[in-house]
């Protein structure tokens, strides 16, 4: 469902991106080319700032957001999703926040005020929140980081776990293809 927001704002979707039927998007949301929207998603940009303004949530090109997903903001903080980033099932992005390109968010994690860098990971069942993750950092299954000071507690790995991130990316990619073909026949 595609539906404007308090304020009147009504999202942007570029023609060549896949949104399943069951997603909400509301509001101040930009979603760019060959993004796909999996099922159950709910993208809400509604909330206002003390001066009754919000900054948009901006999904960026090539990139999926999987089945479940909630991105949010509070008090109309910006949220900006990079290009080939992938979300996966039942994550939830809470703005003020920002993702570099091609970052891979593991299944069940929650990212909350904070900025990722480009080509990092944050695997499964993790929190990160308040914090600045550098680029190409990774974060391993259910680490909870609540400041920078919990992030350089983290041992860095090396970049041979982004090779799973690319292939989610180009999988999906496949998908958004296959279902514009469908969505003509219903």
């Amino acid at each position: 469902m595609i539906r404007k927001n308090p304020n009147g704002d009504l999202p942007v979707i570029h023609p060549s991106a896949y949104v399943d039927q069951t997603a909400i998007v509301c509001g101040k949301v930009f979603i760019g080319e060959n993004v796909f929207i999996g099922p159950y998603v709910v993208i809400r940009a509604d909330e206002v700032d003390a001066k009754g303004e919000m900054e948009p949530i901006i999904i960026g090109a090539n990139s999926n957001i999987q089945d479940g997903v909630v991105i949010h903001s509070k008090a109309g903080g910006l949220v900006r999703v990079g290009e080939y980033s992938s979300i996966a099932h039942r994550s939830i992005v809470h703005g003020p926040c920002v993702l570099g390109d091609r970052v891979f968010l593991g299944f069940n994690s929650v990212v909350f005020n904070c900025t990722i860098g480009s080509n990092s990971v944050i695997r499964h069942n993790s929190v990160v929140e308040n914090c600045h993750v550098p680029e190409s950092f990774h974060i391993p299954s259910t680490t909870n980081v609540h400041n920078d000071e919990d992030l350089a507690r983290i041992p860095r790995v090396s970049a041979d776990i982004t090779s799973f991130s690319e292939s989610v990316a180009i999988t999906n990619l496949e998908l958004v293809k296959g279902y514009k073909k469908l969505s003509n026949e219903f």
